[in-house]
């Protein structure tokens, strides 16, 4: 047996026998394990003392009795109403069962004692369970209640490896508004790199013209001539951004969880992580560990360029942001499921071992990569000499302004992805299996182009306006695009869940608010990977004295 929990939030979830349930006889199973991302996931695998043995069917059978007293009765009726279901597996293929129902008026309850599997097998490999729940017996106190089950054995064509295709969704995932989506946001790519190829092309060659034009000017007329435009920022545009640190290990940490992505869901294309408790959490987990060495490398490396001299405090604030963020919101939230004795909760054996992977694995390969990076590319190579004063930012036009291009820019990467946020917080917050990972990689090759063309046309009116501080905008115009999934994680719970309670409520916005600032550090160094390429691209080209 494994959870038990109310069927509206499948977060939410108990031990089985924190209801009173009884155990049958048997007293050992051969295995069952609980890895990392299990016991992180509420995973609480427990032995269900129910008698099975390959291809021996069970005739209707009592395996134990509930000696019901008010007590008892009270959190039955309670999970009654409140629509508990559990969840058990057989050969680790998963059931779920309802506790109960209660009659039209609400005033009587019942309980299904009578739990009735029909297992499927294809050679010597069990492929296939069903579970029907029979037997239903009024709630009354100080009775004794009989729990039941059969086991019917029969031969099935269904293949070891498709066994997991029945809790697959597909006229869900592959609905054809999925693909509308996708296609959608295609011609949006379209239509925003053609956009941005336009704009440049065309009044960068204008600039460039109007530029050569001016060697053959005198002085005075190459003084009227040049009052505008992005050129007069070459002398600032290359100048560290304000914060470095803080900047620099922002987009070290936006690198390595975009490296993460691409990985985990490259292997969950190959592997069918889904078919496994906790597999996909765990290849994370351990992916993350892995691709250390990137956040070290692209934090380390920019903050040299800048003229960072703390390189260790650098280090230790790019590998531990990510970490302490995920760690302190899972420790809040674990306050509350301990108060609600969730099997969320947990253990503080795996918390030994999270911070274990943090201080052996994470930081010595983090440090390997800052060592990497400062020293293959640290060296501050601009094509532009930085002035030693800084110009003052001329008056400009209330939508030039930093906040505002900030605000705008997460709207179209938002646009691109909101369908399939769709489905990804319908599989994590409801009964559904993500399984269509080809879509998510198209949607993450789509968010990256969208980020990438958003965030260079924003730095490129931010530096026609005469305002060099392009960094900051590029990583927080493109990282805006969290503010907008937020947003729309509120509109979820509201219209789409029926959750409730202080546990639900925290569970579910400690942990999208999590999500959305991982996407919005990852979107946010991928804009400024793409602008600063960009940025480097066009003052290259100028010609200046």
């Amino acid at each position: 047996m494994n959870t038990v929990g109310p069927y509206h939030n499948r977060q939410e979830t108990y031990k089985y026998f924190s209801l009173p349930f009884c155990v049958g006889s048997k007293k050992s199973i051969s295995h069952y394990h609980e890895t990392l991302g299990e016991a992180l996931q509420g995973v609480e695998l427990e032995f269900s003392g129910l008698d099975i043995k390959f291809k021996d069917d069970v005739m209707p059978a009592t395996y134990c009795e509930i000696d019901l007293d008010k007590e008892k009765r009270d959190a039955f009726v309670y999970a009654i109403k409140n629509h508990y279901w559990y969840q058990m597996y057989i050969d680790d293929l998963p059931i779920w069962g309802i506790v109960g129902e209660a009659d039209e008026n609400g005033e009587d309850y019942y309980l299904w004692t009578y739990k009735k599997l029909e297992i499927g097998f294809n050679g010597n490999r069990i492929v296939d369970v069903n579970l029907t729940s029979e037997g239903k017996v009024k709630l009354v106190p100080n009775t004794k209640i009989q729990m039941s089950y059969s086991v019917k054995w029969k031969k099935s064509d269904v293949k070891f490896e498709d066994r997991f295709d029945k809790y697959l969704d597909p006229s869900f995932f592959q609905h054809r508004i999925h693909w509308f989506s996708i296609f959608n946001s295609f011609m949006m790519v379209i239509f925003l790199v053609g956009l941005v190829s336009m704009i440049l092309m065309r009044t960068l060659r204008k600039d460039y013209a109007r530029y050569s034009k001016e060697e053959e000017m005198d002085d005075m007329d190459r003084d009227l001539g040049d009052e505008y435009g992005w050129k007069q920022v070459h002398g600032d545009v290359f100048r560290p951004s304000s914060h470095p640190l803080l900047f620099s290990s922002l987009i070290g940490s936006g690198c390595q969880i975009f490296a993460v992505s691409l990985i985990v869901i490259i292997v969950a294309m190959i592997e069918d992580l889904y078919t496994e408790r906790g597999s996909m959490l765990s290849t994370a987990i351990f992916v993350y560990a892995a691709t250390s060495p990137v956040n070290g490398y692209f934090g380390g490396s920019l903050y040299a360029r800048q003229g960072g001299r703390r390189w260790i405090k650098q280090m230790f604030i790019g590998a531990f942001l990510i970490p302490a963020m995920v760690c302190g919101t899972a420790f809040f939230i674990n306050f509350i499921a301990i108060y609600y004795h969730a099997s969320r909760a947990i253990p503080f054996g795996t918390m030994v071992a999270v911070c274990c992977i943090c201080f052996f694995v994470i930081l010595p390969l983090n440090l390997v990569g800052t060592i990497l990076g400062r020293n293959l590319s640290g060296q501050p190579n601009f094509p532009c000499r930085v002035n030693a004063v800084p110009r003052p930012i001329p008056e400009k036009k209330w939508f030039m302004e930093p906040a505002v291009i900030v605000c705008l820019g997460g709207i179209l990467p938002f646009g691109s992805i909101f369908i399939e946020m769709y489905f990804i917080f319908t599989s994590f917050w409801a009964y559904k299996i993500y399984y269509v990972y080809g879509f998510m990689m198209l949607v993450l090759v789509i968010l990256c182009i969208v980020t990438v063309c958003v965030t260079i046309v924003c730095t490129y009116f931010l530096l026609n306006a005469e305002d060099y501080r392009w960094q900051w905008t590029s990583f927080l115009s493109a990282a805006s695009t969290a503010i907008y999934v937020y947003m729309y994680s509120f509109y979820y719970y509201f219209f789409k869940t029926k959750m409730y309670g202080l546990f639900q409520t925290s569970f579910y916005f400690g942990y999208m608010a999590v999500f959305s600032t991982a996407l919005g550090i990852m979107c946010g160094a991928i804009g400024y990977m793409g602008t600063s390429a960009f940025v480097r691209k066009i003052y290259t080209n100028v010609k200046i004295d």
